[in-house]
């Protein structure tokens, strides 16, 4: 996606010169102007963070980045409050932007009640494309306040806007999705522990994506153009949300949604096939974390369904959609039979993570569906992420790093070790919960 619609990007993320005439604020300087000098100033200060790896060996004045990218939102902030919508919607993609880009902690630390009433501002009066925009920018500054108190104020905050415009039939269908994919990352980060908002949030995302259920005669709804692409945003952050419920809840949901989830299986729509197929094998592995015996009791049907999708010839169909869906549905079903699943291998910097679990690969889908290339960036710095994915604190990195790499096997036995630690951890939060839900 492009951020900035007046701005032509290279392959390398630099900024060509071409721009158009844009609204100029109280501060002379344009839209577009300022949209363009943010744009190119991330780009330029996000290659510096891994010069080192490169092996460049120039220092990087990091603190004077950081400065000249405060100095640019502190703008944007601005703008956020200003009567045109033209000038709000460009602050929005500059912050979305840096925020994406960027660690900015401290420097949110101090404005986000500012922001966060900006935010609602947006969402409550603006137009569809802005409030997708402020969608996804207040998932943002939830990953950048985290779990903590401040993460959390956030999202009391604006959880209501958001769940609001999600159940809205009459709201543009980009700012429900939007909201969907938003609530469901705002939640995860910052009310793991609050049981009220879990299951709010749980609720409002069901009653979205059941839209595609089956009937009562079994046949699957006529849907209108755009909804399934909402359903799939509102099933895989429901999905991401599931993996924080209590034993007793996982084994209600799976009674509940795992045959009518089976039954949208054969939904005409390929992405929210996927999304289903996928969402099936996050549920199944959560039971089989609560009962390893665990088996869906329509597991023969389920199964010959997968292999149908995994196979599927359908000439009428688009060669790529064919191809993607045979490659994920093949995944899910040697799961569904074997519990094998293709590990993923995530590199930044000189670390990497491993992908290897249904749960997992839902956490970490959603963080990039968020902060879209970026994702690698707050990998190596945000302490979110790295307490998530148990990476520990940010690495010190130095020339003499590169000469005392661990190996692939130690840096994956560690990986795991850390993330069945923070899952235990987890398990021990929901059953703290379990009485309330």
């Amino acid at each position: 996606m492009q951020i900035f619609p007046h701005c032509d990007v290279d392959m390398w993320g630099r900024v060509r010169t071409s721009r158009r005439n844009g609204v100029r604020g109280e501060s002379g300087v344009s839209d577009d102007d300022l949209a363009l000098e943010v744009l190119s100033h991330y780009s330029s200060t996000s290659e510096s963070a891994s010069v080192i790896e490169e092996g460049t060996g120039e220092v990087v004045d990091e603190q004077t980045a950081q400065e000249e990218t405060e100095d640019k939102l502190k703008q944007c902030i601005d703008n956020l409050m200003d009567k045109s919508a033209k000038t709000r919607l460009a602050a929005l993609e500059s912050l979305h932007l840096g925020f994406s880009s960027r660690v900015l902690y401290e420097f949110l630390l101090e404005r986000r009640f500012t922001i966060s009433d900006c935010l609602e501002r947006s969402l409550k009066k603006g137009g569809g494309e802005e409030q997708a925009t402020a969608a996804t920018v207040c998932a943002l500054l939830c990953v950048q306040l985290g779990g903590g108190v401040e993460g959390e104020e956030g999202f009391k905050m604006l959880r209501p806007i958001l769940s609001s415009i999600l159940i809205d039939s009459c709201a543009s269908l980009p700012a429900r999705q939007s909201c969907a994919r938003a609530l469901g990352m705002c939640c995860y980060v910052s009310a793991s522990d609050d049981a009220e908002d879990l299951l709010k949030s749980i609720g409002h995302l069901e009653s979205v994506f059941v839209g595609s259920y089956p009937l009562g005669d079994g046949t699957l709804p006529s849907v209108k153009a755009g909804i399934p692409a909402l359903h799939s945003a509102a099933l895989q952050s429901w999905a991401l949300l599931c993996t924080l419920c209590p034993a007793s809840r996982i084994n209600t949901i799976l009674n509940h949604h795992m045959p009518r989830l089976h039954t949208c299986l054969e939904s005409s729509e390929v992405n929210f096939r996927i999304a289903v197929g996928e969402t099936i094998a996050l549920l199944c592995e959560l039971g089989r974390d609560i009962d390893q015996e665990f088996e869906y009791e329509d597991c023969d049907a389920l199964c010959d369904s997968l292999k149908n999708l995994a196979t599927d010839g359908n000439k009428h169909r688009a060669k790529n959609d064919r191809r993607k869906q045979r490659s994920i549905f093949r995944e899910v079903l040697h799961y569904i039979e074997n519990e094998d699943f293709t590990e993923e291998k995530i590199q930044f910097g000189i670390e990497a993570i491993y992908i290897d679990g249904w749960i997992r690969r839902r956490i970490y889908d959603a963080f990039k569906e968020v902060l879209e290339s970026g994702v690698r960036h707050h990998l190596q710095f945000n302490p979110l992420l790295r307490d998530i994915f148990g990476l520990g604190p940010p690495l010190i990195l130095d020339a003499s790093v590169k000469a005392s790499r661990i190996s692939r096997t130690e840096r994956h036995l560690f990986n795991s070790a850390a993330f069945k630690a923070r899952t235990k951890l987890r398990n021990k939060v929901r059953d703290k919960r379990a009485d309330v839900m």
